[in-house]
């Protein structure tokens, strides 16, 4: 693989000029043309989906929630589990109904998924009306390839197998008027073995800190109350910068600049979350107290298969740490259950873990090898049935411990982002705690955007219910 580059500001114009050649060409057309932009997977595939939009808004395009209106259609793609790539290549060849309908329609896929190999080569021979693939590292020539297709047609396949690259000055279009994703850095370094991350997305490469600072002061200037630094693996910021700064040393430069507004951060890896993190998050006072910590396995054999590169008591002893100076601290953390060779007696120890630790919510997983990852040529003897009841044992002990704590909440008034309208006819809003818990409250749409004191009402083992004091 090449090394890490930096895009230049030369080449960044460049595709700031083909995004203006685009324009110029969709002005010329009866009307204005509009653009689908599907997002699958995690926050970093959110915060890459807002310079897509950022870009097609550049290029004369508006925005459509539904492909049979649009010009152009892209999917940016998921390739952390085998359910995932199922629902994209379904959805991708029901597709192709529509451009018979509308044969001038681009449709482009890119993303984690695409990264692929056997990917790109399931999309290359038998999804023939798919105009254009691309992988996270060609993502900034997005506009370039798009003036491509269409001056010239033809298909277009960039799926570089390289280290990665850093490109600052793209413009964005972000989804929400409250959050907002700050990625500070890419790729990741750890290649735990159930994991393509590392392979699609490229080594760990940290974005300047005068870059991340200035997009953040931007945002709290715009009006933006949520700010979320965005990694693989923030912890490891800063280790690859020519003068290297620490995440520590970033969330106080952060967490400096003048504005009202809340710092979350994620994801978070437990063999690089230092006592010093700890202590800058609890002296912090924009930092949330809320931590994503995922610990995968309680088990010591299975983790070290995983090549997670800490220990079950290494994990608890760093959230005693971390519990001893932020106690009411929301913790929030992955598991993988069935991991190839796991025991049901192995199993047990993540149980465990739970019961120690009482996380306030979890992302929980049954094991998806995925193509070109140690652990998926390793042997898998449990039955599919006993992983499903393992699985089904551990939502339903978290299911009791989020219930148990969320009931905790009832009767405290709360500081809270209003952050969005409640698909729930009782009430009209929904809030965040600053531990990010859900909230949905009762009130008119006006509060949307404001920090205001919530009384909490009311609670199940999902959200919170609550009021406006």
């Amino acid at each position: 693989m090449d090394r890490t580059t930096v895009i230049s500001p030369a080449d960044i114009e460049k595709q700031l000029a083909f995004c203006r050649a685009v324009a110029r060409l969709t002005a010329q057309w009866p009307d204005r043309p509009l653009a689908f932009v599907d997002t699958y997977g995690c926050q970093q595939n959110e915060a890459d989906s807002e310079r897509i939009r950022g870009c097609l808004e550049q290029m004369g395009f508006g925005f459509t929630q539904d492909e049979e209106q649009a010009r152009i259609v892209v999917i940016n793609t998921c390739a952390i589990r085998e359910h995932a790539e199922q629902r994209v290549f379904g959805n991708v060849g029901a597709l192709v109904h529509v451009k018979r309908r509308h044969p001038e329609q681009l449709i482009c896929l890119c993303g984690c998924m695409v990264q692929q190999p056997h990917a790109a080569q399931k999309l290359r021979e038998s999804y023939r009306h798919v105009d254009l693939v691309f992988g996270p590292h060609a993502l900034w020539k997005f506009p370039e390839m798009v003036h491509t297709l269409l001056t010239q047609r033809g298909r277009i396949f960039q799926t570089p197998d390289e280290a990665g690259s850093i490109a600052e000055g793209l413009p964005v279009v972000r989804q929400d008027s409250v959050k907002a994703w700050v990625s500070i850095m890419y790729g990741c370094n750890n290649f735990c073995s159930y994991c393509i991350v590392p392979y699609v997305r490229g080594r760990e490469r940290s974005r300047r800190p005068e870059d991340i600072l200035a997009e953040v002061r931007q945002l709290v200037e715009e009006g933006y109350k949520d700010i979320t630094l965005l990694g693989q693996n923030v912890n490891s910021y800063g280790k690859d910068l020519a003068e290297p700064m620490d995440f520590s040393t970033l969330l106080e430069e952060v967490n400096a600049i003048p504005g009202d507004f809340l710092i979350r951060f994620m994801t978070s890896h437990p063999k690089d979350a230092t006592q010093k993190l700890f202590e800058t998050m609890a002296r912090c006072q924009k930092v949330a107290p809320v931590l994503h910590l995922p610990f995968q396995a309680g088990n010591d054999r299975i983790l070290k298969v995983m090549n997670r590169r800490h220990t079950r008591a290494e994990y608890l002893e760093k959230i005693k740490a971390l519990k001893a100076l932020i106690p009411d601290i929301v913790l929030t953390s992955d598991i993988i259950v069935g991991f190839p060779g796991e025991t049901t007696e192995e199993f047990e120890d993540t149980l465990k873990v739970l019961e120690e630790v009482r996380f306030d919510a979890l992302f929980t997983f049954i094991y998806s090898p995925r193509q070109g990852t140690p652990a998926a040529k390793m042997g898998d003897p449990m039955p599919r049935e006993e992983k499903l009841a393992n699985f089904n044992r551990l939502t339903a002990l978290q299911d009791a411990i989020s219930e148990e704590k969320h009931a905790a909440y009832v009767g405290k008034t709360l500081r809270c982002l209003i952050d969005g309208l409640s698909d729930d006819i009782r009430y009209g809003l929904t809030a965040r705690t600053p531990g990010n818990r859900l909230v949905r409250v009762a009130g008119d749409p006006s509060a949307l955007g404001q920090f205001r004191q919530v009384k909490i009402t009311g609670a199940n083992k999902w959200s919170l219910f609550g009021e406006l004091v």
